[in-house]
């Protein structure tokens, strides 16, 4: 099996990616992953990746709740490089609350930071899945094999 790059960025749940119940929306999940997504191909040097790689499969599988204030980190790995598709598998992991007597049902609150900020030591994966892109050039609207040079940035990365 090949071995492909991989990026992580940290966030903290900010209000507005909480819903009515003091937890984290659905889609705050994936605004986190799409950060870890640009940050991988920041790192990869292919800024025309996202211009011309539409998405054509979201899963996402939720396991935990994440709380206002909670801290987070969103993994993201190239799992597979097709022809003309790229499918990345993602978890987010939220980092221990420092305040545990809040009541909150995880035994969480809605306020604080981790203080394991940077380590995944503690942390529990909140959700998971794959994110599949497709190459569509603009200006087309068929998918097209992937450029040389990103196959390659791609595979010489891992």
């Amino acid at each position: 099996m090949d071995a492909f790059p991989e990026a992580s960025v940290e966030r903290t749940v900010e209000w507005v990616d909480t819903d009515a119940s003091g937890h984290q929306h659905n889609s705050a999940i994936l605004r986190w992953v799409e950060a870890a997504e640009a940050e991988l191909f920041r790192s990869l040097e292919l800024p025309d990746y996202f211009p011309n790689a539409p998405r054509v499969q979201q899963v996402i599988n939720y396991k935990a709740k994440l709380w206002f204030g909670q801290r987070v980190t969103a993994t993201v790995k190239i799992h597979a490089l097709g022809r003309t598709s790229l499918t990345m598998a993602f978890e987010v992991r939220g980092h221990p609350l420092e305040d545990t007597a809040s009541g909150m049902p995880d035994g969480g609150t809605h306020q604080g930071a981790s203080s394991q900020v940077g380590s995944l030591e503690g942390s529990e994966v909140a959700a998971f899945g794959t994110v599949t892109t497709v190459h569509v050039p603009n200006g087309t609207t068929a998918s097209q094999p992937w450029p040389e040079h990103f196959v390659r940035a791609v595979r010489s990365a891992a």
